[in-house]
């Protein structure tokens, strides 16, 4: 198991796969490296494709002393690339680890190829918010109750039944102290006044029927980072990523051959 060390001395694991450009992905609230299964594969054809554990969750350590942040997990990021020597990579960030990749971006523009925001917001008061019910399911998501509840907000019924898998991958895993940390960095980020300084190529991907992060805050990036490209894809909730594949990942790397890093 490969860990990288933070500054802190916090244990972060992560894997890597494939040639090529490098590509980093980054988890959704609460969530493990292998959210990706399935679809880092696909990256890797063209890739070096880069997963981590966020502290707290995973092959990560989990210190519980707190709090953790966004900007604390974008450090972590550019720790996994320090000790990989990789100078430079394309950051895909899903919901929450879409905001870490939004303060990544912006803190090291240097490090960052392209972006790609996918199922995220801006945080604060300008994000679109959810409905409560989302935010209690998200509560419950350790729960056997909460895994029929996160199905049904990242998954249409019918492919969460026929991907029983998939859906386990997506529900948190780690101590209940560091996923309610997780749930306070996310929910305690406000990025929207480092949107408008994004130097990245960026492309804004979403489920139009996403519940768990309304839609409108893909617009609302869109609209705020410079240059960016919007993906919105019809029918499909939060876990765009899996129940849209073949469609969303080669949208994915079509913008990423189209943004080579170095050009």
């Amino acid at each position: 198991m490969n860990h990288a060390t933070a500054a802190d001395g916090t244990r972060i694991h992560y894997d890597v796969l494939g040639e090529g450009e490098p590509l980093l992905l980054l988890n959704g609230q609460a969530l493990d490296l292998e959210m990706w299964d399935g679809v880092r594969e696909e990256f890797a054809r063209s890739h070096r494709v880069v997963r981590m554990d966020f502290r707290g969750t995973g092959g990560s350590d989990a210190p519980l002393d707190g709090p953790y942040s966004l900007g604390l997990f974008a450090r972590d990021a550019l720790a996994v690339l320090d000790s990989l020597g990789i100078e430079r990579a394309h950051i895909h960030g899903f919901s929450m680890g879409g905001k870490v990749a939004q303060a990544l971006a912006h803190a090291a523009p240097e490090r960052v190829g392209a972006l790609v925001l996918g199922a995220t917001a801006p945080g604060g008061e300008n994000e679109v918010p959810r409905a409560h019910s989302s935010t209690v399911a998200l509560r419950k998501a350790a729960t056997e109750e909460g895994r029929s509840l996160i199905a049904e907000l990242f998954y249409t019924p019918a492919w969460a039944a026929e991907h029983p898998e998939t859906v386990d991958r997506i529900l948190p895993r780690g101590p209940m102290r560091a996923l309610r940390l997780h749930f306070a960095a996310g929910t305690g980020y406000d990025g929207w006044d480092l949107l408008p300084e994004i130097t990245a190529p960026t492309l804004v991907v979403h489920g139009e029927d996403d519940a768990l992060t309304p839609v409108g805050n893909a617009e609302l990036l869109a609209v705020r980072i410079p240059g960016a490209e919007l993906l919105v894809l019809p029918g499909l909730r939060h876990g765009y990523v899996h129940e849209g594949s073949p469609k969303a990942t080669e949208a994915v790397l079509d913008f990423l051959a189209r943004n080579p890093i170095g050009a």
